[in-house]
């Protein structure tokens, strides 16, 4: 179920900017039980919407790992993006128009201290487990700081304790993409597009691996050429993912959300990272993904090596950065060793 949640009062962003308030769509799945200790937060990367049954069909839904028979699973979308929380596309208050390029940063930190406040109208106190992967990963590693006791397990997955300067030159490059789109800043839907359609090209080069190009994408495989100059799968490929994303994305979203990407540092104000790292109480499994060029796997032995007691797996894939959405039967394996077998053993320890 796809619901609104509206914040009525001013809410100061770290920037010092105050917004009249702000509104969040949230999916839940499944019910809160009697005990409130089945709670499933997961919080989605730069894209995805707050159904994560459409986008992680493999770990959450009816018979998966994260059943709604046994879970209360919710999901946010985050403020920034088109599909439903305050964005660029939706209007501000305070003038009657869209917000479009007007549209303040939102930090990783501000996002999860807009969630508090649903988390405090929906009654919930304890989460039994909140996992994410890339900028879901640094959601949930702000909350956890921000809430050392909220959790109760956090698995944090191909994502990092501050974003790099390689990826912040990423997104600078996706940024520059719209930018040269001489349309992005018109007052229309399809404003920019053209741009966000690079930007996924330059985006998917950091998401993928070169393996996996060659498995996928290669020189030899059959394809039906989307213009005259699509010669080869490769190319087809990005021109493809450029058109599926602005069939669904607005680029000025785009553009804000690759700078709230830029905005991580969970260390900022807190003493810095390894202080703020430390405070994390909740049983953590880093998960990192060994392909991955974005975040790549010393930025996940750090997080291990950081917070107490927290264990590594690192999965192997030819998909890169992406391997965290698609390797999803190595994620259900490494969940049910990490949570099912500590929670059993856990048992049998009070049992004796």
């Amino acid at each position: 179920m796809t619901s609104t949640f509206n914040y009525n009062k001013p809410f100061v962003l770290e920037s010092g900017e105050t917004l009249p308030g702000f509104h969040l769509a949230y999916t839940t799945h499944g019910k809160l039980n009697a005990a409130k200790d089945n709670v499933v937060w997961i919080f989605h990367a730069l894209t995805a919407n707050s159904n994560p049954v459409e986008w992680w069909p493999g770990l959450v839904g009816d018979g998966k790992y994260f059943d709604p028979a046994r879970h209360f699973i919710i999901c946010v979308n985050k403020p920034g993006s088109p599909y439903g929380s305050i964005s660029p596309v939706t209007k501000n208050p305070e003038t009657g128009l869209n917000w479009n390029d007007s549209f303040p940063v939102f930090t990783i930190r501000d996002i999860i201290r807009t969630y508090q406040f649903l988390k405090q109208e929906l009654g919930i106190i304890k989460i039994f487990i909140g996992l994410g992967g890339s900028t879901g990963g640094m959601q949930l590693l702000e909350l956890a700081i921000e809430e050392p006791e909220l959790f109760q397990y956090i698995v944090p997955i191909a994502t990092n304790a501050v974003l790099s300067p390689w990826g912040i030159a990423f997104n600078a490059s996706q940024r520059l993409a719209i930018e040269a789109d001489s349309s992005w800043k018109e007052q229309h839907p399809d404003a920019g597009q053209k741009g966000l359609a690079a930007a996924r090209s330059i985006a998917l080069l950091s998401y993928r691996h070169y393996t996996g190009y060659g498995i996928t994408q290669r020189r030899d495989k059959a394809f039906v050429p989307l213009s005259d100059t699509a010669n080869y799968a490769a190319d087809n490929y990005q021109r493809y993912q450029g058109l599926k994303l602005t069939n669904r994305f607005n680029a000025v979203c785009y553009y804000r959300l690759t700078q709230t990407m830029d905005s991580h540092d969970v260390g900022r104000n807190r003493n810095g990272v390894e202080s703020a790292l430390k405070t994390i109480k909740a049983r953590t499994l880093v998960i990192g993904i060994s392909s991955d060029l974005l975040y790549p796997t010393l930025e996940q032995e750090y997080l291990q090596q950081t917070i107490p007691g927290a264990e590594l797996l690192t999965i192997s894939s030819d998909f890169g950065h992406d391997g965290f959405l698609l390797e999803y039967d190595k994620i259900e394996t490494a969940l049910k060793k990490f949570i099912d077998e500590k929670k059993n053993y856990h048992l049998k320890i009070v049992n004796e």
